[in-house]
């Protein structure tokens, strides 16, 4: 038995204690459905071949400059996720997690600082989840003209993945008609629409007021260091609510107050079920 397998009959017993559960969901959590590891230059550069003679890294590229000074290299790389994130299926933990969440009196809810929409994909809710670094399935302005967001459900980009640059019509504001791009927040980014996530923290915080008095169980899954806001919410949370920190993380893993399980979220979450 690994050592971290040793807390699994542990967090089964929280899970059936529970009132509620908050999943906390980095991007170690879309590593098990297929999705590229972008931790690093190397792990980025080999998802993108091309863009490694270029010297372009993921800080590189998630900016909303270039959608202005390139749409064809802007849309290349979202569009090419965009499209990733459609054909590739949540894996096996996220229906899992859900089953944990429905089970429980008051629920589950999901915080996550993936733009992939895999957690709606999996039967979450929308009054469920905060995306908080924004949706890769709505588009809003470069501008912005406007504060509209608008689903990009029907919206379909050609890339070519000799250069990963778009090719053909590009998408077009709904209101004003120049370029459009996600609604996501990129680095260096004054000009995203919050107003959707927004919405989703109110839900968010509506539903934690139930716990006052009641249990809550937070789990953490692939949420790193580097760009922490996934852990801090999830810290920040469990310490006002005095609730048991699961964190899941083949890397990261360590925190004073957690219990720390070293490996991957379908690999911990699929064990753990073992046991309820």
């Amino acid at each position: 038995m690994n050592d971290f397998a040793k807390f699994f009959p542990r967090i089964a017993e929280l899970l059936i204690q529970a009132d509620g559960l908050l999943i906390g969901a980095g991007a170690g959590m879309g590593v098990d459905s297929g999705l590229p590891d972008f931790r690093g230059n190397e792990g980025f550069w080999r998802a993108y071949p091309p863009l490694k003679k270029l010297g372009l890294s993921f800080y590189d590229l998630a900016n909303p400059s270039w959608f202005v000074d390139d749409p064809q290299r802007a849309w290349g790389f979202y569009g090419h996720r965009r499209n990733l994130y459609r054909e590739v299926n949540p894996h096996a933990g996220f229906s899992i997690l859900k089953k944990w969440a429905d089970d429980m009196t008051f629920g589950g809810f999901v915080f996550t600082s993936n733009v992939d929409g895999h957690f709606q994909k999996a039967g979450f809710q929308e009054t469920q989840i905060v995306e908080c670094h924004g949706s890769i399935e709505y588009d809003q302005c470069v501008e912005p003209c406007c504060n509209k967001i608008w689903e990009a459900a029907t919206t379909e980009i050609a890339v070519d993945l000799q250069t990963f640059r778009a090719s053909g019509k590009l998408p077009k504001c709904e209101s004003c008609g120049g370029a459009a791009r996600p609604n996501i927040l990129m680095f260096g980014d004054w000009n995203w629409i919050e107003s959707r996530t927004s919405q989703q923290y109110d839900h968010f915080q509506n539903w934690l007021q139930q716990f006052d008095q009641r249990n809550l169980l937070v789990i953490e899954i692939g949420a790193g260091t580097a760009v922490p806001t996934v852990r801090h919410q999830c810290e920040r949370i469990a310490a006002q609510h005095d609730s048991e920190l699961v964190r899941i993380n083949p890397r990261e893993s360590h925190g004073a107050t957690v219990i720390s399980v070293s490996c991957g979220g379908l690999q911990a979450v699929e064990a753990i079920d073992e046991y309820l």
